[in-house]
C-alpha cells in the first residue's frame, strides 16, 4: 500500500490509495516544483548539447558528400543504444551526476537533429544561393545570413520532435538518480503510489506541451517571413 504522510483521512494513506490527490500536491510541493525544475534543466540542456554537436556535423556532412551516410549513419545507431547500456558506459567518465544525463539525451537528440539540419539546408533554393554569391557573400556569411534563417522552419519542426521525446526520455534518468520527474514515477511505480505516479506522468506531459509552445513561438518570431506568406 502505497506510504503516506499521515495516519490522518486522506486520499492517500496506508488506507487510501486514490490516483487523484490534491493532498498529495499540496504535502509533497517542493518535492514535485524541485524535481519539475530539475528535469526541466536536464532537457533543455541536453538538447541545447545536442544541437552544438549536431551543427558541425550536419556541415561535415553536406560539406564532404561521401561522408553523409556514414553521418547520418552513426547518429542514427547512437539512437539503437539502450539507456541501460548507454548510462553505464558514461558513469566511469562523468560520475553519478545530471553530466551523465545531459550528455546521453544529446546524443539521442542527433537522430533527430543532424537529419533536420541538412534537410533544412537543402531546402534553401539554389538561385538563392547563387544570388547571395553574387551579391559577394562568401561562404560563412552566406551560412549565417542566408541559409540558416531560411532553414530554420524546418530545423525548428525537428527541434520540437527532439524536445519532446527528450522530455520523455529525461524520465530514464533515473537510473543514475538524476531523472527530474521521472524519480517520482520510479517511486510511485516501486511503492503503488498511485498520486505521486499520476502527478509526475501529467507534469512530464505538461513540460512537454509548454516547451512546444516555447519553440513554435520563437519559430514564429524568428521566421516573420512566413507569417506574411500565410496572410497574403
Amino acid at each position: 500500500m502505497a506510504q503516506a504522510a499521515d495516519d490522518g483521512p486522506s486520499c492517500y494513506s496506508r488506507f487510501v490509495n486514490e490516483w487523484f490527490c490534491l493532498d498529495y500536491v499540496r504535502d509533497r510541493q517542493d518535492e514535485i516544483v524541485d524535481a519539475t525544475v530539475e528535469h526541466l534543466l536536464i532537457t533543455v540542456s541536453a538538447v541545447l548539447l545536442g544541437l552544438l554537436i549536431a551543427f558541425p556535423l550536419a556541415l561535415l556532412a553536406r560539406r564532404v558528400t561521401r561522408l553523409e551516410s556514414g553521418v547520418v549513419g552513426f547518429s542514427t545507431g547512437l539512437y539503437t543504444i539502450p539507456s541501460l547500456a548507454l548510462f553505464p558506459i558514461l558513469v566511469p567518465f562523468t560520475g553519478l551526476s545530471a553530466l551523465t544525463v545531459v550528455i546521453g539525451l544529446a546524443l539521442y537528440c542527433l537522430t533527430i537533429l543532424v537529419r533536420a539540419l541538412l534537410d533544412g539546408l537543402r531546402a534553401v533554393p539554389d538561385d538563392v544561393r547563387e544570388s547571395a554569391t553574387g551579391m559577394g557573400y562568401g561562404p560563412t556569411r552566406l551560412l549565417l545570413r542566408v541559409e540558416l534563417p531560411l532553414a530554420l522552419p524546418v530545423v525548428m519542426g525537428g527541434l520540437r520532435v527532439a524536445t519532446v521525446s527528450t522530455v520523455a526520455l529525461t524520465t530514464v534518468g533515473t537510473l543514475v538518480s538524476y531523472g527530474g520527474l521521472g524519480d517520482l514515477i520510479n517511486h510511485g511505480r516501486q511503492y503503488d503510489f498511485r498520486a505521486e505516479l499520476l502527478t509526475a506522468a501529467v507534469l512530464c506531459v505538461v513540460l512537454a506541451v509548454l516547451l512546444d509552445v516555447v519553440i513554435v513561438l520563437t519559430q514564429r518570431v524568428l521566421t516573420p517571413w512566413t507569417r506574411q506568406g500565410a496572410g497574403a
